[in-house]
This record gives structure tokens, C-alpha cells and sequence, in this order.
């Protein structure tokens, strides 16, 4: 078995070759080192060449068509593949001959698993270069959830370098559908790293095309960065207050332009709640039967609803209308002050507010809660949570909408929690759940769906992603009254690219190159023999191919080697019988 790394990290030059055409041309020596009749099978990071051994003039053949690829695989995942082909081979086992940088961010201790290594010999061929310098754009993100239209809309650009010391500095462009909007030069901190801010504003609504540059030749797939966003969404909100309006969520609604706030008397709520994004209900203090319906259905069509109750004393009063919804009811009140112990990172609402999440944030403390109760078939997720489990703040996901049950009172009283680091933009997350997304910045191979609301999908009506000279149908799965589209699983390059099924509306989206493979530090091969002794690991370089015999084994004792032995052994029998010659007899042979 051969195995091409092509994966970023390979396109590193050696001289004036890369990586990858040097492991082919290595990988090429040894097979015309083999044996009439020898058979391999070619695996390299995307999806094998051949699930059979084929002829080593095949393998030729192919080598030639290996490129550089966005994908990368683990040493656990080759050997994984190369077991399985060896179990529908019905083999004795597998030579497996591993071209790679052996770079950190990949390798790691898989070849000291004795099941994973079973009847496999793995062959360890290290292409490396000198350290190579690489500057790279991290990440990018706008600051609002929103685009702005004819207003400065603010991007943060995180870049990075690695290597040796920068000659000249580069510069950062800022490009908005093909026109250059600001640029800036980069000048890194002691940890590597600089954070830039850029103010531009969108002329036109509907899709923008933003795309972040760096002109840093060494290493190319990571000097771009794009993010698809959607000015002036026009997001609806509803607000159905049990008194007054609530200001905490006035305020931070009308933070920006983009969202558009209703705002009625629970006693007298709009009759069709279809064209709302989100329904919030605040401050109420019993929900009935007939609230409870109107819940049940906007949810049932796939909307979001939000419920921040009142403080009452008869906590009963909530589980008529909440019975109607699912299998949710209030206990109790607990009137103890408690802060919330445990944040849950994966969800939804929690995942893209902070960049990374802090280790020590503050979580918000509520002055008194329900208890909240919830069976198996309301699908709750406790996004905030109490230390004893109960949910401060949870998910419900009864039927295709999504139910948020806060459970405290949205406001001072209640607690900290409309004066805290989630509110705000919880409220944010929410109102777009049911609207899919207005910014994308999708991260190739990580398999992050993207939400449409669509649900009228069907054979004869499915999305298509386009761009590229690419017409593909993505994976995608229903999810409320939407669908959720894997559209990294459908392409493997970076770029924008558009999603439309007939009669819906389009929708851009932005994919990026996997930064893993921007880390080009490689292991040093010392240190990893030291780590790589349980298994059958040989190592071998690749100006040693040559050595390979005609078996395709690794030649203890190569021909040349005979030779030279062989020539030493007849000088040293000529020189012993050339001295007896000139030897002066002693007394005793006299």
C-alpha cells in the first residue's frame, strides 16, 4: 500500500519542488524497483484510487494525477482504510509505504495501537523541508449579526505567521464584490499574531461577496478568507407582553437596524404569528389552553418562540398551556439566588457569540427560578444550567420549531441576566434560527450544516449548489421546517458558491481552506521514533528508495554491498599470498 500525503502542508517547497511531487517521484523509484506482476493499492487524503490492488504500470499512471488537496488525514484513518482493505482482500497483511511532512497538527501516537497495527509493517518515509515562513489570515468575523446597508459595517481579521523572521511586511486587503475597500500592513506582536479592524459599508442590499487577502507567497491556500453576508434581512420579531414592555429587550433589538419590532398586549396578540421570525412572550404569568395552541402551531410551522415568564405564586397556572406544547410542566419555585454553573458550548445559541470562549466567564445569577420539568419527548438542551442540572435557561424541541424557556423574569429583579455577556445576543441567535443564516464563513472538512427553511423539499425539488463550474446535489437532512446542507461534503474547494432549490429564494455561501494545515511545523523524526516503538515501524529516507529489492521488501544486504565485500575479501587473500612470497624462512623451517 501507498500512501501520498497530499494534503496542504505538502505544497512547501524543497528547492524549487514541492513536497508532494517529490514524495511521487520517490514513490515512483520504488515501484520500478518491484517485481514483475507486484500490485499496490494507492491511497492518498481523498478517496482511494482503487479499493483493489492494481498493476504497478497503473500506479504509475495514476501518481502523475495526484494534486494537492483541502483534505488531511490522520495516521489512525489510513491505517483504519488499510485494514479494511486488508480484510476484503482476505491478505495475510500490508507493507504500507507513508509519504508525509509528518507535520504535529496530524500525527499523532496511532501506530502504538497494537489492534490498529495488526499484520501491518508501515514503512515511514519523511518528506520534509527547511522550517518555511507562512503568513496566514486565523480567522474573520463582523461584529454585528446583522450587515448594515449604506451604514460601517466593522470586521475583525486575525492573522498569523510561523518561521523565520519576515523580510518585508505584507499587506491585508479588504475586498467587497471585487472592489478593493481598505488594506493594511501587517506588523506581528511577539506571540505571532495581529488583530485588524476594518470599517466598510455595503451599497446594495442582498448578498456581499467579502474577501480578506495577504500577498504571502511561500504557502497560497491560506492567504484568503471569505465571508458571505446578507444585508438588510428584514427580520421579524413579535413581542407579547403580559404589562408593559419590556426595555431590555427593546433595546436590544433596536441595536440595530436589521430586525423589525412588533410589539402587542398578551390580552390582544396579532391573529397570524406566519410572518414573525421570533415570538417572544414576556412577562406572563399563566399560559392557558388557548395560548398554548397558538405556541403549539407557530412551532408546528417551524418558528421560534421564547418565553420569559412573570413571578407568581401559583406555578400551576403555566402547565395547562404548556401540556399542549409537549411534555413540559413547572414544579416549584426555588427563591434562592443562584448563579448558573454550567454553559453548553455546542449549543446553537452559544457557539458563535464569543470567538473563543472564555475560561473564567462570568455566567449570570437569577435572584429566584422555576423549577422546570420536561419528559424524553421534549428534547431539552439546558443551555444554562444550575449546579444541581435544573435548566436556568433550555432548549425544547417538541416538534420542528424551536422552544426557549427562560426560567427566571427578564429583568433586574429576576437577576443579572438581561445585563449579561448572552442576552443580547441570544435574542440575536433566536430571531435567525427560523430564517437560516445572513453570514456565512463555512470551514472545509469540519462538516458544519448549513440551515435553510425549506420544507418543501422533494426528488423533484432539491437544493443544488452552484459555483465553480460545480452543479451538485449537497447532503441534506430535514431539521424543524427546514433542512440542514452539508455542502463540504459535496465540494473540496475553497470559494463562493450558491445554494437554490426552484422557486426558493438563493443563498450565498462562503467556504474557507481548513487553517490546520497552516501550522507547517513538522515533528522532528528523532523524537518521534523515540514515541513510534510498540508497532512494526521501519523508517527510511527517501534518497534510500533505491534500496527497495525486486520483492518490493526492504533489502537487509543490498547487491552493492556484496560487491564491495567480496572485493575486500580477494585484496586481502591476494595480499596474504603475495607476503608468503617475500616471507624470510626462520631457523626452524631451516
Amino acid at each position: 500500500v501507498l500512501y501520498i500525503d497530499n494534503s496542504y502542508s505538502m505544497s512547501v517547497k524543497q528547492g524549487a519542488r514541492s513536497l508532494l511531487d517529490l514524495s511521487k517521484d520517490a514513490a515512483r523509484r520504488q515501484i520500478q524497483k518491484a517485481g514483475a506482476g507486484s500490485k499496490y493499492v494507492l491511497l492518498t487524503n481523498d478517496k482511494p484510487i482503487s479499493y483493489q490492488p492494481i498493476p504497478a504500470d497503473k500506479i504509475l499512471t495514476e501518481l502523475s494525477g495526484i494534486d494537492i488537496s483541502p483534505i488531511s488525514k490522520t495516521p489512525a484513518q489510513v491505517l483504519t482504510m488499510v485494514q479494511n482493505l486488508v480484510q476484503s482482500e482476505a491478505a495475510s497483511g500490508a507493507e504500507v509505504y507513508y509519504y508525509t511532512d509528518f507535520q504535529r497538527n496530524t500525527i499523532t501516537d496511532e501506530p502504538n495501537d497494537a489492534q490498529m497495527m495488526r499484520n501491518i509493517t508501515l514503512y515511514c518515509i519523511p518528506m520534509q523541508a527547511e522550517a518555511a515562513q507562512n503568513v496566514y489570515i486565523d480567522t474573520a468575523y463582523l461584529t454585528s449579526p446583522v450587515l448594515q446597508t449604506g451604514q460601517n459595517n466593522t470586521l475583525i481579521v486575525r492573522t498569523q505567521y510561523i518561521g523565520k523572521e519576515m523580510k518585508d511586511a505584507p499587506v491585508l486587503q479588504l475586498s467587497v464584490n471585487g472592489q478593493v475597500k481598505s488594506a493594511a500592513s501587517l506588523s506581528f506582536t511577539n506571540k505571532n499574531e495581529q488583530t485588524d479592524t476594518f470599517n466598510f459599508a455595503a451599497n446594495d442590499a442582498g448578498w456581499q461577496n467579502i474577501m480578506l487577502t495577504v500577498n504571502d507567497a511561500s504557502v497560497r491556500f491560506d492567504d484568503t478568507f471569505r465571508i458571505s453576508a446578507r444585508s438588510a434581512p428584514n427580520l421579524s420579531v413579535l413581542v407579547l407582553n403580559e404589562n408593559r414592555p419590556n426595555p431590555y429587550i427593546q433595546a436590544g433589538f433596536r441595536a440595530y437596524n436589521g430586525f423589525r419590532l412588533n410589539q402587542a398586549d398578551i390580552a390582544t396578540p396579532p391573529k397570524d404569528w406566519k410572518e414573525y421570525n421570533l415570538i417572544i412572550i414576556n412577562g406572563i404569568n399563566r399560559i392557558d389552553d388557548a395560548m398554548g395552541k397558538a405556541i403549539n402551531n407557530a412551532l408546528q410551522a417551524g418558528q421560534s418562540v421564547c418565553i420569559f415568564p412573570g413571578r407568581t405564586s401559583n406555578v400551576s397556572s403555566f402547565n395547562e398551556g404548556l401540556h399542549n406544547i409537549g411534555d413540559i410542566s413547572i414544579s416549584g419555585m426555588d427563591t434562592a439566588a443562584q448563579a448558573a454553573a454550567n454553559l453548553q458550548q455546542g449549543s446553537d445559541l452559544v457557539k458563535d457569540i464569543f470567538e473563543r470562549i472564555p475560561e473564567n466567564v462570568q455566567l449570570p445569577v437569577a435572584n429566584w427560578h422555576y423549577i422546570i420539568n420536561a419528559g424524553l419527548s421534549a428534547n431539552r438542551q439546558a443551555i444554562l444550567s444550575f449546579r444541581n442540572g435544573d435548566p436556568f435557561f433550555a432548549r425544547y424541541k417538541p416538534s420542528k420549531g424551536q422552544l426557549y424557556i427562560s426560567a427566571t423574569a427578564a429583568d433586574m429583579q429576576a437577576g443579572n441576566f438581561v445585563g449579561s455577556y448572552f442576552f443580547v445576543p441570544f435574542l440575536y441567535q433566536m430571531a435567525m434560527q427560523s430564517h437560516g443564516g445572513d453570514v456565512y464563513a463555512i470551514t472545509l472538512g469540519k462538516q458544519q450544516p448549513v440551515y435553510l427553511p425549506l420544507n418543501n423539499a422533494n426528488e423533484r425539488n432539491m437544493l443544488h449548489l452552484y459555483g465553480n463550474n460545480t452543479d451538485v446535489i449537497p447532503s441534506q437532512l430535514p431539521d424543524g421546517a427546514g433542512l440542514n446542507v452539508f455542502v463540504d461534503a459535496a465540494v473540496q474547494q475553497a470559494g463562493f458558491y450558491n445554494l437554490a432549490a426552484p422557486g426558493s429564494d438563493t443563498t450565498r455561501i462562503a467556504l474557507n481552506a481548513n487553517r490546520s494545515e497552516s501550522l507547517l511545523e513538522t515533528w522532528n523524526i528523532s523524537d518521534l521514533k523515540k514515541q513510534w516503538k510498540n508497532g512494526d515501524v521501519k523508517w527510511v529516507t527517501s534518497g534510500d528508495i533505491n534500496m527497495f529489492n525486486r520483492s518490493g521488501n526492504w533489502d537487509g544486504f543490498p547487491l552493492w554491498k556484496v560487491c564491495v565485500t567480496l572485493a575486500l575479501i580477494m585484496l586481502l587473500a591476494e595480499t596474504w599470498v603475495l607476503a608468503g612470497r617475500f616471507r624470510k624462512p626462520t631457523v626452524a623451517t631451516q
